[in-house]
């Protein structure tokens, strides 16, 4: 994996000439990214991640943290946060903004490397949450490592949007979707500095199938708010 989402964040935390990131996917075209927004402070961020922030409690995990803002956010006012993801660039990043405890870890993997019996209060998937559950097959597996996580009375915080409007509708009202597989399934290309990375899954989840599969791996799923551009905030509480 050449890490290119975090080889931006690295430079951008270093001042290493940072550039935009190109990123495509099956369904649209090339946009550029200002890596600078993933460094955003409480202020900047949209009232989705505001709201999961104020809510979150206790012992704090946030799974695919990024350059870490959430995560640094939490620590400033004081809360235990460890924060994963898999790309090693992001969490030296991270390391060097000040995140006490961001470790590169898969969260799948996450039982091998925290103390035994490890759990905690509240667990964050922000910024397209559902996106590293890559396939609607593969989100089940992903909930019951969670729920694995989780104390009996915590609860899991995550967005993402129904991109249902980005397909062509019909004259009766509905959509030229994918019959093979699931229209929130996409395929993801990142581009920066003249390199690119291999194509790799991402996950949007409307929020009535976040329900149905948190319903049958044992959660129950809230809505808590909608955004402008058909996202939500989920919250997700053990059955």
């Amino acid at each position: 994996m050449k890490d290119l989402f975090g080889k931006a964040i690295l430079d951008f935390q270093t001042n290493n000439s940072p550039e935009n990131l190109i990123t495509e996917t099956t369904i649209s075209e090339a946009d550029e990214m200002e890596v600078a927004y993933l460094f955003r402070s409480f202020d900047q961020m949209p009232k989705l991640e505001k709201k999961a922030l104020l809510l979150s409690r206790g012992k704090i995990l946030d799974v695919g943290c990024g350059a870490g803002s959430h995560s640094l956010y939490l620590q400033e006012n004081g809360f235990d946060v460890t924060a994963i993801d898999i790309s090693k660039n992001a969490i030296e990043a991270c390391q060097l903004r000040g995140l006490k405890n961001a470790k590169v870890l898969n969260v799948l993997d996450l039982a091998s490397d925290l103390q035994q019996n490890e759990k905690f209060d509240t667990i964050i998937l922000l910024m397209n949450g559902t996106g590293i559950f890559g396939t609607l097959a593969a989100t089940s597996k992903y909930l019951q490592k969670i729920k694995a996580l989780l104390q009996p009375n915590g609860q899991v915080l995550i967005d993402s949007s129904d991109i249902i409007y980005m397909f062509d509708q019909e004259d009766d009202g509905s959509y030229l979707v994918p019959t093979n597989q699931y229209y929130g399934e996409l395929t993801f290309t990142i581009s920066y500095k003249n390199e690119t990375e291999i194509a790799f899954p991402w996950l949007y989840l409307d929020y009535n199938t976040l329900q149905n599969v948190a319903h049958a791996n044992g959660f129950d799923c809230e809505l808590v708010l909608e955004g402008k551009h058909f996202d939500y905030l989920a919250k997700l509480t053990i059955l």
